[in-house]
């Protein structure tokens, strides 16, 4: 069909007259190799079509453009605002939308337009991260379920902030692998928050118990989540269980008695200014007396030194295999060195010893009841 023909068949066409011319010079603006006057008219056809009464019509030149790379800007960009039956071959295929496009129509359009981009094949940055700004839940289901989007760090603490409340939401982002570990603890924070309110909770356990109960889990969750985080990620992990707050010394004393040695020299380092060859000597074969200058250096009270010496050397030897216990053992060690036994070794002051005392009793005790468990389930599976 000649441009010529399409002016004066435009007025008295039906619908589908106007769907299949459109479509047809659609094609031959894709197809054909159009001289440059044929082919600038061809387009201000095309742009004229944009205001047919009909969505139909556009419909089909949204069809037409949406998988093409070489289709008019103006023109897809266009329809991308359009109505969503419009819009949607457009939002969820073309590649000619720019970031500011798509950022443009999630702040103008409707949740389903913020759904089809948030399941595009790619998705940016600073797309996803305008979805997790302003986008409806459904469109951030949308984004979180598309394993191809890129999601910034900061995009993934603004969605905790902004819908950690959300059951659907949490759900997806404890199984998301793009979740850097201080996210993963700030979820965990609010999956345990989010159990404590909960009337079922509350009525079994009151008010009082059930804050408790969360903030053991908390901390619980907290040293799982350092188990599997990777040793590159600790210095992020740290930085914002300091910004929380959470670094404190009763964690950090759990920290060692479970073990995890590595993380702590971590922390020793972001805490002391020492650099880590220098701490990872002290914590491999490092005296004592070394020891608590590293800990003084690091803010660590005195009335931790003398139990975290005794759990690193417990953990040494067995790293080393010259000893065989578990970490109930080695909390046995870190009691023993706030109430010695041996009356010849001085304690360390009472009245800063209580809450020391009961920490480490209260990991002991958990320590027997992971021991016991696994015991069990051991006998149970032969």
């Amino acid at each position: 069909m000649s441009i010529q023909h399409y002016l004066k068949m435009i007025d008295n066409a039906s619908v589908a007259q106007r769907c299949h011319a459109a479509a047809a010079l659609a094609h031959i603006y894709l197809q054909t190799d159009l001289e440059i006057d044929e082919r600038s008219s061809t387009e201000a056809v095309l742009t004229l079509l944009l205001d047919d009464p009909s969505p139909k019509v556009r419909l089909a030149l949204a069809e037409a453009f949406s998988t093409s790379a070489h289709a008019p800007v103006h023109i897809v960009a266009s329809l991308a605002r359009d109505q969503i039956e419009v819009a949607t071959y457009i939002l969820g295929r073309s590649t000619l939308l720019c970031d500011t496009d798509l950022i443009d129509c999630i702040a103008a359009g409707s949740g389903e337009a913020q759904k089809i981009i948030a399941a595009r094949a790619k998705v940016s940055f600073a797309v996803s991260a305008a979805l997790i700004e302003i986008g409806e839940t459904a469109a951030i289901l949308e984004l979180l379920a598309n394993g191809q989007a890129q999601i910034a760090d900061i995009s993934f603490h603004k969605l905790i902030e902004r819908l950690g409340h959300d059951a659907e939401v949490r759900a997806l982002l404890v199984d998301d692998a793009r979740l850097p570990a201080g996210c993963r603890h700030a979820l965990a924070i609010r999956i345990a928050e989010a159990l404590c309110q909960m009337d079922m909770v509350m009525a079994l356990m009151g008010e009082r118990r059930a804050k408790r109960v969360t903030q053991e889990a908390c901390v619980k969750a907290s040293i799982n989540l350092v188990a599997a985080t990777p040793i590159d990620a600790y210095p992020a992990l740290i930085e914002h269980l300091q910004l929380r707050g959470d670094l404190t010394t009763a964690f950090v004393i759990r920290i060692v008695a479970a073990g995890r040695i590595d993380f702590f020299g971590a922390i020793l380092v972001a805490l002391s200014g020492y650099g880590l060859p220098r701490v990872r000597s002290l914590l491999i074969d490092g005296r004592r007396t070394a020891l608590a200058a590293l800990f003084n250096a690091a803010g660590l009270p005195e009335s931790t030194h003398r139990p975290l010496a005794a759990a690193l050397e417990a953990w040494r030897g067995i790293a080393g295999g010259r000893i065989t216990i578990g970490q109930r053992d080695v909390v046995r060690k870190m009691i023993e060195q706030v109430v010695p036994d041996n009356r010849s070794v001085a304690p360390v002051h009472a009245p800063a010893n209580d809450d020391m005392l009961s920490l480490l009793k209260r990991i002991q005790l958990e320590a027997i009841r992971e021991s016991t468990r696994e015991q069990a389930l051991a006998i149970a599976a032969a």
